[in-house]
């Protein structure tokens, strides 16, 4: 059954005690342009569900001088994918392929702290780490999460682990929208008045007021390009808008900084605001003085599913402090705090290009377009160009480096 459920397993990944709630119906703010100003921060946290939760513990353990905690949803440990689609698939998420076991991921984080590529080990000793896997989440298998809390807990964190909720391949909110066992979009669930989010920040931070019913912030849509090296998302398979919430008493008063990272198949291009409104974060954030980051991936060449890159997909330097994604992440970070330098991008110009008229099949083997189960895709942008073959064309031009559009 497992493996009948790996070719979808990517558009999620590739991603208690019961309590009485007063549950917030309050939508999220619509967001308004902007840029991420300084704010005070007094701790820095990230958290992310399946290829988001990979790329929360990929950025955890290279920064962990960075990030003082870090709540996961279904993922496994450091770098097991080793710059290996196969291995990603087969093996840390499915159990079809040996894969790594945590002692050998521990020694390859030593050697690359010694390298100075992450940061020291030591770092992670005493921070708290919340862990959630569900009985009914088939995309990634438990005993993978298991290795992802004997990762943490054999480097001295302190590991909070839920495997015991009914849960499919989700986030897990009391306001989500899907049922408790669903794995499907946008991927938030809801398990009865559980409430996922709570416990998390409750161990991260050591206690959490209850969350507001109404929310008194502003939601900030800023240009990720400031802060990808090079300035341009798309070649990284990162989207051009990525999103803050900042409550109104951050403006003038200290505030906590929480990363969250979407999974697969879930980024603002595809499912819109779903984890931002649906995810129960903003409600809490009002509460106890938190922003919340919500930087976006999307598509590009084998990479259709938007996912982040903990498999090697865009760069082999995918878990390294050196990783475009993790750069660009980490420069976000230093935006929004007093703390840290300004981003260091260089803003490329667009080159202007004529319209490629071709087949689809022409557009493939240029490098402009990729296919995935027989269906062609402009590069970059994703954008659908139909059968891929060559007898249909289509026509698309380059608006950025590696990034291409419809005429």
């Amino acid at each position: 059954m497992r493996l009948r459920n790996v070719f979808l397993a990517l558009a999620a990944a590739t991603g208690l005690a019961a309590t009485s709630l007063a549950m917030s119906t309050a939508a999220v703010p619509p967001p308004q342009s902007g840029t991420l100003t300084k704010y005070d921060i007094t701790g820095t946290y990230v958290s992310g569900l399946s290829s988001g939760g990979y790329l929360a513990n990929q950025l955890h353990v290279a920064y962990s001088g960075v990030f003082q905690g870090a709540g996961i949803f279904s993922a496994g440990a450091y770098d097991c994918a080793q710059n290996n689609l196969n291995t990603a698939l087969y093996a840390c998420m499915d159990t079809l392929q040996a894969r790594k076991t945590p002692a050998e991921l521990e020694q390859l984080t030593r050697s690359r702290a010694a390298a100075g590529t992450v940061d020291p080990v030591q770092n992670l000793s005493g921070d708290p780490v919340w862990l959630f896997h569900g009985t009914a989440d088939q995309t990634v298998a438990q005993v993978v999460n298991d290795d992802l809390a004997t990762y943490y807990r054999d480097f001295g964190a302190r590991v909070a682990y839920n495997n015991a909720s009914a849960a499919g391949h989700a986030w897990v909110s009391p306001i989500g929208p899907n049922s408790c066992g669903s794995t499907s979009s946008p991927y938030v669930n809801k398990c009865g008045t559980t409430d996922p989010v709570r416990e998390m920040l409750g161990h991260l931070f050591g206690q959490v007021n209850a969350a507001a019913t109404t929310l008194s912030g502003k939601l900030v849509q800023f240009d990720q390009g400031r802060y990808v090296p090079g300035g341009n998302p798309a070649p990284v398979s990162m989207g051009r808008e990525g999103f803050a919430y900042v409550p109104r008493a951050c403006e003038a008063g200290p505030c906590k900084l929480m990363v969250t990272l979407h999974g697969c198949y879930q980024y603002y291009g595809l499912v819109g605001n779903a984890l931002m409104d649906k995810g129960y974060l903003n409600e809490y954030a009002d509460t106890n003085n938190m922003i919340v980051l919500y930087p976006q991936a999307t598509t590009m060449s084998g990479n259709p599913r938007g996912c982040w890159d903990w498999w090697g997909y865009q760069s082999a330097q995918y878990p390294l402090k050196t990783g475009p994604q993790m750069t660009a992440v980490v420069n976000m970070v230093k935006a929004l705090s007093t703390d840290g330098p300004p981003p260091t991008t260089t803003t490329t110009t667009p080159p202007v290009a004529e319209c490629v008229t071709a087949s689809n099949y022409a557009h493939t083997t240029a490098g402009r377009a990729y296919v995935t189960l027989g269906q062609t895709y402009a590069l970059g942008s994703g954008q659908a160009l139909g059968l891929w073959n060559t007898f249909t064309t289509s026509g698309i031009r380059q608006t950025s480096p590696n990034y291409w559009v419809k005429c």
